[in-house]
């Protein structure tokens, strides 16, 4: 397999096959966002990508396909098919292919589109909301606001592909740490992804948050801030169903949760950790990472 540059994939792909069929991100500004900022965005070449699909059908059976690098569905219809075409048509025992996504590339397909790349396997979406106050969206230069969020969720969902959706405890900083976890957990409801990860963020020397926070532009809540931002998420969203996880290693509170048969379990258990102010439960300084 040929791979240009570090591949970034969801924790929950660490079994997949990763095929990169973009180099980079195309949209690459999120002011918080390391990865990509050493790739020049392109789309790889059909021949290129066959041939990792040939030299992966010499593996055995692979039941997942995680599709790299930022964002496969800016690839034109047309060349996008053939690569789910060929997949199928190569490799054996392929169940579920994934791939990153972002609203504007998802708005770009038309229902019939998303509806043809389920049909050829492509079932899940990793979309990355982070907040969904639409002042904090503007300010890390998402590109789209909680409506396109919104209307990007229900065209995957309603063209039978599961949905995660990433949101980002912190971003809001201090100021804006209450208005951040109400208005999150109010897009996620209306986005009703299957899965939702919450990840802290964490301040990346050569970002554009990372010059906030030096210059003390930027304020990140304290411990028990971040909890209270996963509390209201939790407990003033309506899923109709959704695993909500916060166990990724940025996380201070490791979380898995069916949501909403647990939601009130959860939130007594945050709101406790949070009264308490229990460092003991929390996942130490020194193993949180990216």
């Amino acid at each position: 397999m040929k791979y240009e540059g570090m591949i970034i994939r969801p924790p929950s792909e660490a079994d997949s096959l990763l095929l990169q069929v973009t180099v980079g991100c195309s949209h690459n500004r999120c002011i918080f966002c390391p990865s990509f900022k050493d790739k020049r965005f392109r789309i790889k070449e059909y021949p290129e990508i066959e041939e990792d699909i040939l030299e992966a059908s010499r593996y055995g059976v692979i039941e997942r396909v995680f599709l790299c690098d930022g964002d496969a569905l800016i690839i034109p219809q047309r060349k996008l098919v053939p690569v789910l075409e060929s997949i199928a048509g190569n490799i054996r025992g392929v169940k579920r292919i994934a791939t990153y996504g972002n609203a504007r590339s998802v708005l770009r397909k038309t229902p019939e589109e998303l509806r043809e790349l389920r049909a050829l396997g492509l079932s899940l979406v990793y979309l990355g909301l982070e907040s969904g106050n639409e002042e904090l969206l503007r300010w890390m230069k998402k590109g789209v606001g909680p409506d396109e969020m919104i209307e990007a969720a229900r065209r995957v969902r309603e063209a039978g592909m599961d949905l995660s959706v990433t949101v980002l405890l912190g971003i809001g900083g201090r100021e804006k740490s209450a208005v951040h976890g109400s208005d999150t957990a109010k897009v996620l409801s209306e986005m009703d992804p299957r899965y939702v990860g919450a990840l802290t963020v964490m301040i990346v020397p050569g970002t554009p948050l990372h010059d906030l926070y030096r210059e003390g532009r930027f304020q990140l809540p304290d411990t028990f801030g971040f909890l209270r931002e996963l509390g209201a998420m939790i407990g003033q969203s309506r899923f109709t169903r959704c695993y909500f996880t916060a166990n990724h290693a940025s996380n201070y509170l490791p979380l898995r949760v069916r949501l909403p048969e647990q939601k009130e379990e959860a939130v007594r258990l945050i709101r406790r950790v949070v009264e308490e102010r229990n460092q003991s439960v929390l996942r130490p300084e020194f193993l949180r990472a990216l």
